[in-house]
């Protein structure tokens, strides 16, 4: 079988949810009504809710229209993708909040969205499986030890003391900034036929045997933590706190970025998904800022492409869905389905064919099979090819995932996407590097 079709069977394995009960509430009113025994308000409720269409807005890794149609089938109302880039994300939140229903947001991006009230907070006790999330996010443990707090890590920003609250609480509260969704360890993405050696450190990154055929994301606040991992572990320079560089700190680290820029190090500044995979693809670029998906999208073209473990440790990211403050009624009660669904074992298992984790590991897995749940999460050989979420090989039978387990990846996760307190003057100086002559 197919991952597709792996997928497609784990879909019919949804676990039950309020929809689901509804739905079987609807019809035994329905039946009732005919007899006129009982008010048809349930059904009534039901067929008012199929006709809720939800905006879900978020960066192109993780809003998938795959996403939009399963949630359709099981929930009965309509989910509507938007793909937009982080500084798309970042307008919407400012200046057209009512132009989505869910903010797929990177967690980072809450310190945007929360001070300014756009959001509001999650019930807690309406996520039916809340308590199977991973506690990476809601204890800011994993693997029985607290992770990494360098960047903006999930804990922190995890809960508010309110639904209202335009501030967090940095403790475990009955309301939640967002439902936990996809997150993964980013490293750097290698064409191991072309790099001519080992590649063991975020020091690579800047190597010159690597002089113009090397590329970073064109993402500040990805791109900064990419390079400050690589001059710290080259010893030409050293941070306090990555999540928290000083403006001498920035003006260092982009002064050494012009400096490699002007050397001719840099093949390219990727912006999109896509580009990166196009740079990989072709071989004009063998080593680089990467995601997950695009070594899945390369390895689907039956090239050669690792996402390489780096001795210094992972860089981590996590996305959490954000109900936004305009929502109520009929709208926010199918927006606590959707969310609450998402964790429900389907988007678990269709994400980690490109890569990423669920929130829900669990149920995740439960909807791989055994073949997908060894590769993906338990670093166990591939007993028969891999494939990715639309049905291309991606790995041959023998093969382990780059980085190993779930467990062994996680564990070294070294820092976090963040957006620090000296972003405004980070985004200043990025531009100086990206116009550097």
């Amino acid at each position: 079988m197919s991952a597709a079709g792996a997928g497609r069977q784990g879909s019919r394995q949804t676990t039950l949810t309020r929809r689901t009960a509804i739905r079987g509430g609807a019809a035994l009113a329905g039946a009732a009504l005919g007899s006129g025994a009982v008010t048809g308000f349930p059904m009534v409720w039901a067929q008012k809710l199929k006709d809720i269409t939800l905006h879900h807005v978020g960066m192109s890794y993780s809003t998938l229209p795959q996403i939009a149609e399963q949630a359709q089938k099981d929930l009965g109302f309509k989910v509507a993708m938007t793909v937009v880039d982080y500084p798309g994300m970042t307008n919407r939140l400012v200046n057209e909040p009512n132009s989505m229903d869910i903010a797929d947001m990177e967690i980072w991006q809450s310190k945007i969205a929360v001070p300014r009230g756009v959001t509001q907070g999650v019930e807690i006790k309406r996520i039916k499986n809340w308590d199977q999330l991973t506690p990476l996010y809601t204890k800011g443990i994993f693997n029985g030890k607290e992770v990494s707090r360098i960047g903006d890590a999930p804990f922190p920003l995890m809960y508010h003391t309110t639904r209202d609250a335009s501030s967090f609480a940095g403790a475990i509260t009955d309301w939640a900034t967002f439902v936990p969704s996809v997150y993964n360890a980013d490293t750097l993405g290698i064409r191991p036929d072309l790099v001519g050696r080992p590649i063991r450190t975020w020091a690579d990154l800047i190597s010159p045997d690597f002089r113009g055929r090397a590329a970073i994301q064109n993402i500040p606040t990805n791109g900064g933590m990419d390079a400050m991992m690589a001059l710290q572990a080259a010893g030409i320079m050293k941070f306090s706190n990555m999540g928290n560089p000083s403006k001498p700190e920035i003006a260092g680290m982009v002064d050494q970025l012009i400096r490699l820029k002007k050397a001719g190090h840099w093949r390219a500044l990727w912006n999109t998904f896509e580009e990166s995979v196009n740079l990989m693809a072709s071989g004009e670029v063998v080593i680089q800022s990467m995601w997950s998906p695009a070594v899945t999208a390369v390895k689907a073209m039956g090239v050669k492409c690792v996402y390489q473990p780096l001795k210094e440790g992972y860089r981590g990211w996590g996305n959490g869905l954000a109900l936004m403050r305009h929502l109520n009624g009929l709208n926010l009660d199918a927006a606590y389905e959707y969310v609450t669904w998402y964790n429900t074992g389907w988007v678990g298992a269709f994400i980690a064919r490109q890569g990423y984790y669920s929130a829900n590991p669990a149920t995740a897995m439960a909807n791989l099979t055994p073949n997908e749940r060894g590769f993906f999460y338990e670093g166990k050989p591939a007993t028969a090819p891999i494939y990715s979420p639309t049905g291309q090989k991606t790995n041959a039978a023998g093969e382990v995932r780059d980085g190993g387990s779930y467990i062994d990846r996680f564990s070294r996760v070294a820092i976090w996407n963040s957006l620090p307190p000296n972003a405004e003057y980070l985004y200043a100086k990025w531009n100086e590097f990206v116009s550097a002559a």
